[in-house]
Protein backbone atom coordinates (compact mmCIF):
# COMPACT_ATOMS: atom_id res chain seq x y z
CA UNK A 1 0.00 0.00 0.00
CA UNK A 2 0.94 3.33 -0.68
CA UNK A 3 0.80 6.19 2.47
CA UNK A 4 2.50 9.53 2.71
CA UNK A 5 3.70 10.76 5.64
CA UNK A 6 4.85 14.29 7.00
CA UNK A 7 8.54 13.37 8.58
CA UNK A 8 9.93 16.86 9.82
CA UNK A 9 8.22 18.53 7.86
CA UNK A 10 8.74 17.12 4.82
CA UNK A 11 5.71 14.71 3.26
CA UNK A 12 7.53 10.89 2.16
CA UNK A 13 5.70 8.51 0.09
CA UNK A 14 6.52 4.88 0.75
CA UNK A 15 5.01 1.65 -0.23
CA UNK A 16 4.52 -0.79 2.51
CA UNK A 17 1.96 -2.94 4.20
CA UNK A 18 0.14 -0.82 6.83
CA UNK A 19 0.82 -2.94 9.69
CA UNK A 20 4.72 -2.17 8.99
CA UNK A 21 6.04 0.19 12.37
CA UNK A 22 7.14 3.43 11.89
CA UNK A 23 10.54 2.52 12.73
CA UNK A 24 11.27 0.68 9.98
CA UNK A 25 9.76 2.63 7.63
CA UNK A 26 12.11 5.31 8.91
CA UNK A 27 15.34 3.02 8.98
CA UNK A 28 14.73 0.40 6.02
CA UNK A 29 12.74 2.51 3.94
CA UNK A 30 13.81 6.17 4.31
CA UNK A 31 17.61 5.70 5.53
CA UNK A 32 17.03 8.16 8.68
CA UNK A 33 19.13 5.83 11.02
CA UNK A 34 18.63 7.95 14.07
CA UNK A 35 16.03 6.12 15.60
CA UNK A 36 17.11 2.90 17.02
CA UNK A 37 15.83 -0.44 17.59
CA UNK A 38 16.37 -1.72 21.09
CA UNK A 39 13.46 -3.97 21.82
CA UNK A 40 11.23 -4.04 19.44
CA UNK A 41 8.34 -4.27 22.61
CA UNK A 42 8.27 -0.65 23.39
CA UNK A 43 10.08 -1.09 26.51
CA UNK A 44 13.44 0.51 26.56
CA UNK A 45 12.63 4.16 24.19
CA UNK A 46 15.34 3.63 21.97
CA UNK A 47 13.17 4.14 18.89
CA UNK A 48 11.43 7.14 20.46
CA UNK A 49 9.87 10.06 17.76
CA UNK A 50 7.58 12.85 18.25
CA UNK A 51 4.06 12.03 16.93
CA UNK A 52 2.35 15.20 16.23
CA UNK A 53 4.59 16.61 19.66
CA UNK A 54 3.95 13.39 21.58
CA UNK A 55 6.65 10.82 22.48
CA UNK A 56 5.81 8.06 20.93
CA UNK A 57 7.25 4.10 20.35
CA UNK A 58 8.12 3.91 16.78
CA UNK A 59 8.93 -0.09 16.72
CA UNK A 60 4.74 -0.73 17.79
CA UNK A 61 2.75 2.37 15.77
CA UNK A 62 2.45 1.02 12.74
CA UNK A 63 2.54 3.82 9.46
CA UNK A 64 -1.70 3.03 9.29
CA UNK A 65 -2.04 4.67 12.21
CA UNK A 66 0.06 8.03 11.44
CA UNK A 67 -2.36 9.38 9.09
CA UNK A 68 -1.79 12.78 8.59
CA UNK A 69 0.03 13.99 12.01
CA UNK A 70 3.37 15.14 11.81
CA UNK A 71 6.54 13.06 13.09
CA UNK A 72 9.62 14.03 14.33
CA UNK A 73 12.81 12.54 14.56
CA UNK A 74 16.22 12.37 16.15
CA UNK A 75 17.30 14.13 12.87
CA UNK A 76 15.04 17.25 12.83
CA UNK A 77 14.93 17.99 17.01
CA UNK A 78 17.81 20.15 17.10
CA UNK A 79 16.06 22.60 14.78
CA UNK A 80 13.38 23.43 17.45
CA UNK A 81 13.95 25.44 20.22
CA UNK A 82 13.59 22.91 22.99
CA UNK A 83 15.25 20.31 21.30
CA UNK A 84 18.37 22.29 20.69
CA UNK A 85 18.56 23.01 24.18
CA UNK A 86 18.16 19.23 25.16
CA UNK A 87 21.37 18.57 22.90
CA UNK A 88 23.64 21.66 24.13
CA UNK A 89 22.42 19.72 27.76
CA UNK A 90 23.43 16.38 26.40
CA UNK A 91 26.65 17.77 25.64
CA UNK A 92 27.40 19.98 28.81
CA UNK A 93 27.02 17.03 31.06
CA UNK A 94 28.58 14.69 29.01
CA UNK A 95 25.38 12.36 28.93
CA UNK A 96 25.83 9.94 26.33
CA UNK A 97 28.61 6.84 27.02
CA UNK A 98 28.25 4.29 24.38
CA UNK A 99 25.18 6.52 22.75
CA UNK A 100 22.69 4.30 22.02
CA UNK A 101 19.50 5.05 24.10
CA UNK A 102 20.29 8.79 23.40
CA UNK A 103 18.35 9.52 20.54
CA UNK A 104 15.49 7.92 22.29
CA UNK A 105 16.18 9.81 25.28
CA UNK A 106 16.59 13.27 23.67
CA UNK A 107 13.26 12.80 22.22
CA UNK A 108 11.47 11.89 25.41
CA UNK A 109 13.30 14.81 27.15
CA UNK A 110 12.06 17.33 24.15
CA UNK A 111 8.79 16.26 24.96
CA UNK A 112 8.85 16.21 28.50
CA UNK A 113 10.10 20.28 28.01
CA UNK A 114 7.51 21.21 25.64
CA UNK A 115 4.66 20.11 27.79
CA UNK A 116 6.20 20.86 30.88
CA UNK A 117 8.89 23.67 31.11
CA UNK A 118 9.84 23.66 34.41
CA UNK A 119 9.93 20.14 35.60
CA UNK A 120 9.72 18.18 38.72
CA UNK A 121 11.88 15.18 39.85
CA UNK A 122 9.09 13.70 39.66
CA UNK A 123 8.01 14.81 36.76
CA UNK A 124 11.70 13.73 35.01
CA UNK A 125 11.50 10.84 36.69
CA UNK A 126 7.97 9.59 34.80
CA UNK A 127 8.57 11.29 31.45
CA UNK A 128 11.84 9.52 31.34
CA UNK A 129 11.18 6.02 33.43
CA UNK A 130 10.48 4.07 29.80
CA UNK A 131 13.92 4.97 28.53
CA UNK A 132 16.50 2.44 29.85
CA UNK A 133 20.31 3.59 29.02
CA UNK A 134 22.68 0.56 29.77
CA UNK A 135 25.50 2.93 31.01
CA UNK A 136 23.86 4.20 33.86
CA UNK A 137 24.01 7.68 32.84
CA UNK A 138 20.20 8.97 34.36
CA UNK A 139 21.86 11.19 37.18
CA UNK A 140 23.55 13.23 33.82
CA UNK A 141 20.37 12.34 32.09
CA UNK A 142 18.53 14.56 34.64
CA UNK A 143 20.96 16.80 35.19
CA UNK A 144 20.73 17.90 31.51
CA UNK A 145 16.97 17.92 31.46
CA UNK A 146 17.46 20.77 34.53
CA UNK A 147 19.93 22.74 33.07
CA UNK A 148 17.93 22.89 29.62
CA UNK A 149 14.90 23.57 31.59
CA UNK A 150 16.89 26.69 33.60
CA UNK A 151 17.75 28.10 30.11
CA UNK A 152 14.11 28.22 28.94
CA UNK A 153 13.33 30.27 32.20
CA UNK A 154 16.64 32.47 31.60
CA UNK A 155 15.77 33.10 27.51
CA UNK A 156 12.20 33.42 28.28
Amino acid sequence: MGFTININGTPQSVEVDGDTPLLWVLRDVLGMTGTKFGCGMALCGACTVHLDGSAVRSCITTIDSVGESKITTIEAIGATAVGAKIQKAWLDHEVAQCGYCQSGQIMSASALLTDKPHPTDTDIDDAMSGNICRCGTYVRIREAIKLAAQSQTKEG
